[in-house]
């Protein structure tokens, strides 16, 4: 397959090169297209007050594109102009840290695999449980040969696989969970501290709380140790709450 690859960790992520390598390993062409710059937690924000510039890198074997835009600007901007020819397939990732529940729509991540989606093509979105991993090359392997051997085109238009992995060796991983996402919501709050100046600043912290994760849904599993795929779609319609809205504001 031809395959653009992109992320919101930058360019130089650990898990986007692990994943680059594998895909390649695999025998799939791919071309990268990733911000210079770690673009986490931006959405599908889109650049529209700023010119966007590219920045070939080559090092170590790996050849790839960066943007000074975010997830969604790479996909757009590769989309459009900078891939000669339109890829089979759009991935995200290896990100750092999961994207589930509502992750997924503060997450660049899988923003930019819904971009992807948007413009007509299968997209998947690979993430790992861990903000901190050094390697993950055995989870761009599972994820490569998983590109190999899923069926594609059997997807409806506009969908998206959200993937994750679980925080522990590849070997002691419990098997694939296909299951829904998690509507628990976060649980913010806000450090306060000082800056060397001694001015205020707030630094945000936040959970989901495990008493309203359900078990079947993709925090619990990963939390049990399971590798997690979801389908996810962007029609944000409340089909429920339709007929009542019109009952109530058609008056």
């Amino acid at each position: 397959m031809h395959i653009l690859l992109t992320n919101d960790d930058g360019i130089q992520a650990v898990g986007l090169r692990a994943l680059d390598q594998a895909l390649r390993d695999a025998g799939h062409s791919v071309e990268v297209v990733a911000p210079v710059s770690e673009q986490s937690a931006v959405g599908h924000a889109v650049t529209l007050t700023m010119p966007l510039k590219v920045k070939r890198f080559q090092e170590n074997g790996f050849n790839g594109m960066g943007v000074n835009g975010t997830p969604v600007d790479c996909v757009k901007l590769g989309l459009t102009q900078l891939l000669d020819k339109a890829p089979d397939l759009v991935v995200s990732g290896i990100n750092s840290g999961c994207n589930v529940g509502v992750d997924i729509i503060y997450s660049g991540t899988v923003s930019a695999a819904t971009e992807g989606a948007l413009m007509g093509l299968p997209a998947l979105a690979v993430s790992l449980d861990n903000w901190n991993f050094t390697d993950a090359s055995e989870q761009a392997g599972w994820a490569a040969d998983f590109v190999g051997r899923m069926d594609w085109e059997q997807l409806p238009e506009q969908s998206v696989l959200n993937l994750n992995f679980p925080n522990c060796p590849l070997t002691e991983a419990k098997p694939l969970a296909v299951c829904r996402q998690t509507t628990a919501a976060y649980r913010d709050w806000y450090v306060a501290r000082k800056d060397p100046r001694g001015r205020d600043y707030y630094w945000l912290e936040g959970e989901i709380p495990k008493e309203k994760v359900s078990p079947d849904t993709d925090r619990a599993l990963l939390w049990d140790g399971h590798i997690t795929l979801t389908p996810l779609r962007f029609n944000f319609t409340d089909s429920e709450l339709l007929p009542r809205l019109e009952a109530l504001a058609v008056r």
